[in-house]
């Protein structure tokens, strides 16, 4: 989408009048003054020094769809053990639902900014190509006619991960599926989980990279499994260090459920992911790190946030020049209809599966996303 300008959104939202140079703003949240501060100064640089300057802008997302399983049982998978498989009745009706409701999600997130859903979404917790499929034919998102990357995983559950992306905005050059060889400590035995998916391609004519993610789970303990997380992020990083040795300026998002929030080894140590946009060539950016300081999270558990769903970009993303696509702003996509209202649940995400079945509800994680911006040459 072109825009005239850049305005804020979530925690400020503002209005912007070049020939008058007045800003006004509604303030939405206790956060909201660092976000005011820092749009301040963006809008003061567009009033300065490109007044009549347009922008591209594109929302790159990341979803984890909880548990988006179809009504068929696969013998070769555990998916009996999915919450839809072990629905006794209207497993049907219930799958129709589910899909309506990701796709309800997956259209409005940067809608307000941008008029239209995510140009590139990542995913996980999904069964199989065909649950996709689905999903992108579901009448809120068919028009927006996306494509669907996905490889078959050896989850022992059949989890994968895939990528969603709008064929008039990008376009896949290459793809691949990497394994991550874990062992249990106690047994020797391999641990079959998700693969990460690699994709490259051109974003309006621009060249960029994606890792999509669905790290181990904490499952026996943060501790006793915090091995595996971080054998992740190890792939992670070779993956990232092969696409910046055929080119150190190689524009790379790194996207997923980490099941790790942004303080602990895995980013902090293995990615050395940093809080801040003055890292080095092959330095990684991940605006979530300040998120997550400011106590905000995408997955609750004992009353305690986590935010394990992260988007992460390299150098090249941050530059001041926007005759490519840089990084402008990432976000948590909370919005009112995606929260549990009551009960001891109340202010986590609004998951689709419960104690007692189908809640009508989403997912267990919120959504994050970062857009990126391009300044447009009408000469």
């Amino acid at each position: 989408m072109t825009v005239k300008y850049l305005k804020e959104f979530q925690a400020v939202t503002f209005q912007f009048s070049y020939k008058t140079h007045v800003v006004s703003f509604l303030f939405k949240s206790k956060n909201c003054l660092k976000f005011a501060l820092t749009s301040l100064l963006l809008l003061a640089f567009l009033n300065t020094n490109a007044q009549d300057k347009k922008f591209k802008i594109h929302t790159v997302a990341f979803y984890n769809l909880e548990n988006l399983f179809d009504t068929i049982n696969d013998p070769n998978k555990l998916d009996e053990y999915s919450p839809m498989m072990e629905l006794k009745t209207n497993r049907g009706p219930v799958y129709k639902k589910k899909i309506r409701n990701m796709a309800r999600v997956l259209a409005d997130i940067g809608k307000g900014v941008t008029n239209t859903a995510p140009s590139i979404i990542g995913v996980c917790e999904v069964e199989n190509k065909a649950v996709l499929e689905d999903l992108v034919n579901d009448s809120l998102l068919v028009d927006i006619d996306y494509g669907i990357v996905h490889y078959n995983s050896t989850d022992v559950r059949g989890i994968d991960v895939a990528l969603l992306y709008k064929k008039n905005a990008f376009t896949p050059i290459s793809t691949s599926s990497h394994e991550l060889k874990i062992y249990d400590p106690e047994t020797s035995k391999r641990v079959y989980t998700r693969e990460q998916l690699l994709v490259s391609g051109n974003l309006e004519g621009e060249t960029i990279h994606l890792i999509v993610n669905h790290w181990p789970s904490r499952r026996g303990g943060e501790a006793k499994s915090r091995p595996k997380r971080v054998a992740a992020a190890k792939l992670n990083k070779r993956l990232l260090d092969s696409l910046q040795t055929i080119d150190p300026y190689a524009k790379v998002l790194i996207t997923g459920d980490l099941n790790d929030n942004p303080n602990n080894a895995s980013v902090k140590k293995v990615l050395k992911a940093k809080p801040t946009k003055k890292v080095g060539l092959k330095g990684i950016y991940n605006p979530y790190i300040n998120f997550f300081k400011d106590g905000m999270g995408t997955t609750a558990y004992r009353d305690s946030w986590s935010l394990f769903d992260q988007i992460m970009v390299t150098k090249p993303f941050l530059e001041k020049d926007y005759t490519s696509f840089q990084f402008y702003k990432a976000g948590i996509y909370n919005k009112n209809y995606i929260i549990t209202k009551l009960g001891a649940y109340k202010g986590y995400p609004l998951r689709s599966f419960g104690y007692h079945g189908f809640n009508n509800g989403f997912s267990d994680h919120f959504p994050v996303y970062v857009y990126l911006i391009k300044e447009v040459n009408e000469e």
